[in-house]
């Protein structure tokens, strides 16, 4: 019983911290700043859609090639968007110092 519980605040835990990091993504490309980040989000938004779209692509000719059904989950197609812009979004501050 108590494991369980445990479970159930960890997937809890996961989620939220799932759910923030989507919400931090439209913060970050919605707010305003200097013409360096703005070049830093760029980058890190053109980097994320070349990913995410090279996935689905991947992802599509996978589901065509088997025969499969083609499904999604939009939240966690989501929150991979969301990981991989961030990750992007940290690389480029690091490499343009931010």
């Amino acid at each position: 019983m108590a494991k369980d519980l445990v479970i159930i605040i960890f997937c809890a835990a996961i989620l939220l911290f799932f759910i923030a990091l989507d919400i931090g993504m439209l913060i970050s490309i919605v707010r305003s700043g200097d013409e360096r980040r703005q070049i830093i989000v760029w980058k890190a938004s053109a980097f994320t859609l070349m990913g995410v779209t090279g996935a689905l692509i991947i992802e599509i000719i996978e589901n065509l090639a088997t025969g499969q059904e083609m499904t999604m989950n939009p939240f966690v197609h989501l929150t991979a968007t969301a990981m991989v812009y961030f990750g992007a979004l940290l690389f480029f501050k690091k490499r343009h110092g931010g």
